[in-house]
Parts: C-alpha cells; structure tokens; sequence
C-alpha cells in the first residue's frame, strides 16, 4: 500500500478486499432472472459458495428490482420494458416483478441472512434512489464485491457508478450472469479493463 496527502492506495487484491473496508453486493438474484440465464446451475453454485465464505467476515447487500408506481415512470421505461416484451401496447406490459410476486423473491439457495442488507431500487445503478452510499460511508467501506444478473446490465452500471464515486469495484467473474452469454462476455471484458476482474476461488483466497 502507498500513501499520497493522506490517501491510502491499495496495489494488490488482498489490500483491496481487505474485509474491514469491504462489502459484497449480490445483484437481483431473483427466481424470475435465475432462471432465464445461461447457466443457472454452476451460478448458483458458485454464488452460494462465495457468500457462504464471505458472509462471516463482511456486510451483504442483497438488491431488489422494485418498479415504482406505473404513473411514476418515465417515458424511456415504458419504451425499454415495451422493447424488451415485444409489444407496442403499453398497456400489454406484465407487472414484473411486482411485490408478492414468486418471481420477485430472492432464490432459495442463496437467501439472505437476518443479519443482510436488503436494498429496494427503481434502476439498474444501486446508486439511484436508494441509500446504499450513505449506509457504505457510515460503515466506512471502500470496495464493492459485485455478484448478480445481469452482467451486462446492473452490474456494469453500478460498477460504474461505484468507481465514478471514488469505490474500488471488484467483478466476480464466474458469480454474474445473464440471459445473454454474448454480451455477458463482452461485458467482462469490458469490465477487465477498468476493473478489478477475478473468480471467486481468486477472491475466497486473498479474503
């Protein structure tokens, strides 16, 4: 580690996930997402054995995709969700994931502990409305582990928005997923560049 006016700098993965400054974010991993993804079992089994091992030496974060009220959205997400479902009736659109909803629980096999955090958010950043930054600077944590579904999506963009707000952002790469395999690897490689990339025995290791 080095030192700059007072900043620490971390130079190596164990420095970085050091388990006081750090938290594990396990991304809409919900029934209705686990089971669209390319690889739902070697997932969920990989997820599970990260949290298992984790979950005793750092907070967890579970999130939660909570549209809100149909006449609270905008414009853009009528047209993504339109897009996404193959209609042009707005009026078409499925409740998804709607609260009391099977497909809206989190999967059994790596449900949360009393002890987690659960974040309901409204966009794919669990940054927007939510108050997963304040809670991180009251706990003073500086890296982010992200998991969860899908890569391409939540992932990349909260992974964004945590570097943007000055968080190490670690991408475990066998622990996301998505619908898409494609852009699930370009994702990765995308994110390999600006990020911290590992599996999760290269995180479980340097924990």
């Amino acid at each position: 580690m080095k030192s700059i006016d007072g900043i620490n700098i971390y130079e190596n993965l164990k420095e970085i996930i050091e388990p006081g400054h750090t938290c594990l974010v396990v991304w809409d991993v919900q029934n209705g997402l686990v089971s669209r993804i390319f690889n739902n079992d070697e997932f969920a089994v990989n997820l599970k054995h990260l949290i298992d091992k984790l979950r005793i030496k750092m907070p967890v974060v579970y999130t939660l995709i909570t549209p809100p009220a149909k006449r609270l959205r905008s414009s853009w997400s009528y047209y993504a969700m339109m897009k996404r479902f193959g209609t042009d009736d707005p009026y078409k659109l499925p409740d998804f994931m709607a609260k009391g909803t099977q497909e809206r629980e989190i999967f059994q096999a790596v449900k949360p502990s009393d002890d987690d955090i659960i974040i309901e958010k409204p966009s794919a950043s669990i940054f927007i409305g939510t108050y997963f930054e304040y809670i991180l600077r009251n706990m003073g944590i500086e890296t982010i582990i992200f998991t969860g579904i899908a890569t391409e999506i939540g992932v990349e963009s909260s992974a964004r928005d945590a570097a943007n707000r000055g968080f190490y952002p670690v991408i475990v790469s066998d622990c996301v997923s998505s619908m898409d395999k494609e852009a699930h690897e370009r994702s990765l490689k995308n994110m390999n560049k600006m990020f911290i990339c590992e599996n999760s025995e290269t995180i479980i290791k340097n924990i």
